[in-house]
Formats: structure tokens, C-alpha cells, sequence
């Protein structure tokens, strides 16, 4: 298994003729999640073939146009699909006049639940939980409201070695307990352990989404150890000014906190228009955090499960 992020639009603020605004789709344990919804991003889940129908949860980072003006219409084509299922949008209460106004004018005849699920923008939350995934919410620093999210696998039960079930006649109850850590007593009285009995086991995966942010070295606690980090860089840092000033972070900043957090690899994304060459952001970054990769719209970014030795 694995996980794997398809950047739909690396913009910030306006769409330009190589970029749309920011939306990304992230696949972990066969879920599909759409996170952020700039314009465009509806034409863009058609262009690298993402499936509409198994995309049942959005998550908004924040309210500012570039991130949500693609929602309502995803909504509508939804819809013209013959959408059934719930659709779950996660996001900051501030959405839902929004939201109920889009649906009383526009979507009078919608086919399908649209439900928001609100969550607070200054506090560290669990938003979402099943038996395979777990997202957290990330308060960070802009102009208005705004969170990250970071997703993370649960671990998986132990896999047992087949030979050792054969070998030791191990009942069907005892292998459930194996396969939850325990060691296993033979009616013997003999004691196998557990790492004796199992494979190695897989290390969960994880992904944090950064939006829009001034540099906030405290989120750095929360992200340790993260698999892919991906944090907007909307300018160089020779204009950290107008970053501080507008609520954003330079490629300097976003790398500083990928090394702090110790993560495995370093997406940015989210450049003003005014910059003509990005690979300027990642010579920057890669000054401090060599495992960096500049964003383009329909990369996808992989990484694999691998087996945890002790």
C-alpha cells in the first residue's frame, strides 16, 4: 500500500495560464480526501482522471477564495451525476451562510446530502476518524482563520508467520491475539514471542497540509516526524516583508520548518504570480532542507509502506 498526493493547482490568489488555485486530492488506505477546492478544481480531477465518486470528504483550510470558489461548482456537476452518497465538507463555521445560500438558490434540488462539518480554527482537533485514517487539524497563522490538516494511517494488526501457524497448530483465537502483540503460550506451557511469530510490522504513513500561514515554528511539534509535508511558499524570502505582512511563508521559512520537523520529504507550493521562476524557491529551500520538491499542477507524490525492524 501506499500514499500519494495529486497537486491540482499550485497557485496563490489568481490563476494563471500554467496554474490553477489550490486544491490537492490525497489517496491513503484507498480513501479519497479533496483537500482545498480553488477554481477550476472540478476540471482538473477530470484532466488526471480522479474519480468523483469516491471523493466523500473535503476539507477547506480557510475562506479565501482561492480555496473554496471551485466547491460550488464541484457541487452542481456532482449533482448532475446523480450523486446519492453524503458529501462531508470540514471546515470552519464561517462557511455555512455560504453553503446554505449556494444550496437555497442553487441547489434547490440537489440529490444528495451536502453536510459541513465545522471545526475551530484556534485549536488542535480530530475532525475525522475511521479504522484506517485519523485527521488533525493544524491552527496556523493568516489574515483570517486558518488550519492545516495532517493525516495519518492508524497501524495496521500484525502479520503472522504462516509457517509458524502450521508448524505450532495455533488456534484461530490465539493468532487474533498474536496478530494484537501478545506472545503465545503453547499448551505445552512453551512461550514463542511475538516478533518469533510475526512479520515485521508496517509503519503507518502520514501527510500534513500546510496552507496559508505566516512562519509559525510552534506547528513543528505536531508535524514531527511526518512523512510528506506539504507548506504554501508563496515567496522568496529576500520579500520575508511582505510574507509577514500578508500571512505567508517565503521557500526559507517552509523549509526551516520541514528541518525542525524532521519530515521525510518537503512539497511547496502556492507561488505568487509575480515570480516567473520557481526554481528559485527551491534552491532556496533546499539551502536548508534538501529534500525539497516545487509543486506542479497534475504531479503526484508517492510514498510507499515499508516494514518497521527492530
Amino acid at each position: 500500500m501506499s500514499l500519494s498526493i495529486t497537486v491540482l493547482g499550485s497557485s496563490s490568489a489568481l490563476p494563471t495560464s500554467k496554474r490553477f488555485p489550490t486544491a490537492q486530492v490525497l489517496k491513503i488506505r484507498e480513501r479519497f480526501f479533496l483537500i482545498d477546492c480553488g477554481e477550476g478544481t472540478q476540471i482538473q480531477m477530470r484532466r488526471y482522471n480522479l474519480p468523483f465518486s469516491r471523493i466523500h470528504h473535503i476539507f477547506i483550510s480557510h475562506l479565501h477564495g482561492d480555496h473554496i470558489f471551485g466547491l460550488f461548482g464541484l457541487l452542481s456537476s456532482m449533482n448532475l451525476m446523480g450523486r446519492k452518497a453524503t458529501l462531508t465538507v470540514h471546515a470552519h463555521a464561517t462557511l455555512e451562510p455560504t453553503l446554505e445560500h449556494f444550496k437555497k438558490y442553487f441547489g434547490t434540488e440537489l440529490l444528495f446530502p451536502v453536510k459541513l462539518s465545522p471545526f475551530p480554527a484556534r485549536r488542535q482537533k480530530i475532525i475525522f476518524e475511521d479504522k484506517q485514517v485519523t485527521v488533525i487539524t493544524i491552527p496556523l497563522k493568516h489574515r483570517i482563520p486558518c488550519s492545516g490538516f495532517l493525516f495519518r494511517e492508524k497501524k495496521l494488526p500484525l502479520n503472522i508467520r504462516k509457517e509458524m501457524v502450521e508448524s505450532l497448530k495455533i488456534p484461530y483465537p490465539e493468532i487474533i491475539k498474536i496478530k494484537n502483540g501478545a506472545d503465545y503460550v503453547s499448551a505445552q506451557g512453551e512461550t514463542f514471542r511475538n516478533k518469533d511469530l510475526t512479520l515485521p510490522e508496517i509503519k503507518p504513513l502520514s501527510y500534513a497540509y500546510i496552507s496559508d500561514t505566516a512562519y509559525k515554528e510552534k506547528i513543528t511539534d505536531i508535524l514531527k516526524g511526518v512523512d510528506i509535508l506539504y507548506h504554501e511558499a508563496t515567496f522568496l524570502n529576500a520579500d520575508k516583508k511582505l510574507a509577514r505582512d500578508t500571512g505567508h511563508s517565503t521557500a526559507l521559512q517552509a523549509a526551516t520548518i520541514a528541518q525542525k520537523a524532521e519530515a521525510g520529504k518537503l512539497l511547496i507550493g502556492h507561488f505568487s504570480p509575480r515570480y516567473k521562476d520557481v526554481s528559485k524557491f527551491v534552491d532556496e529551500a533546499r539551502s536548508v532542507f534538501k529534500n525539497t520538491f516545487a509543486v506542479d499542477d497534475g504531479d503526484v507524490f508517492e510514498v510507499k509502506e515499508s516494514r518497521v525492524l527492530s
